[in-house]
């Protein structure tokens, strides 16, 4: 999936995030917190996974755009990306979902300053051989845009489970 303008990648962002909080609104706290499986999330995970990695990832924009040419990224095993999908238990649904809600603020201040010039901009990967140079414009598109609706169908699969 590759956007051509910002324009066009911010509704579907948000979009996404709709299709989230439509999906889970009704759900009781049972539901949200069942985990399918020890190798799979719960709901309430991947909300929680959501709303740490997605202002990660406009965190990072913001680092290659201020300063183009500088390394962006981070493995599966950064501390925060794990701090947010263990200990879920503590954290409140609630709450998680109004976070979830407050990202499509965050998505809009963030990347609604953006510019086409800007998407076209390339910064190395912290793991180059990976990723190597890529645009902004994948950084939107891959980790935010297409990692949220990957996670939209995570939580349809664990529902499917249920049912």
């Amino acid at each position: 999936m590759s956007y051509q303008t910002i324009g066009t990648s911010i509704p579907s962002i948000k979009q996404s995030i709709d299709q989230i909080l439509e999906v889970t609104a009704n759900l009781s706290e049972d539901t949200i917190r069942w985990n399918p499986s020890e190798e799979e999330w719960s709901i309430l995970q991947i909300l929680s996974h959501l709303t740490e990695a997605i202002p990660y990832w406009l965190s990072e924009i913001e680092t290659v755009v201020d300063a183009p040419g500088s390394k962006w990224g981070r493995g599966l095993q950064d501390p925060a990306r794990l701090a947010a999908v263990t200990d879920t238990e503590k954290l409140s649904v609630e709450d998680i979902l109004k976070q979830t809600e407050e990202l499509k603020q965050k998505v809009e201040d963030g990347l609604g300053k953006l510019d086409e010039e800007t998407l076209s901009k390339k910064s190395p990967h912290r793991n180059f051989d990976k990723f190597g140079n890529k645009s902004v414009s994948y950084i939107v598109d891959h980790f935010i845009d297409e990692h949220i609706a990957g996670h939209y169908n995570q939580i349809k699969r664990n529902l499917s489970k249920i049912k």
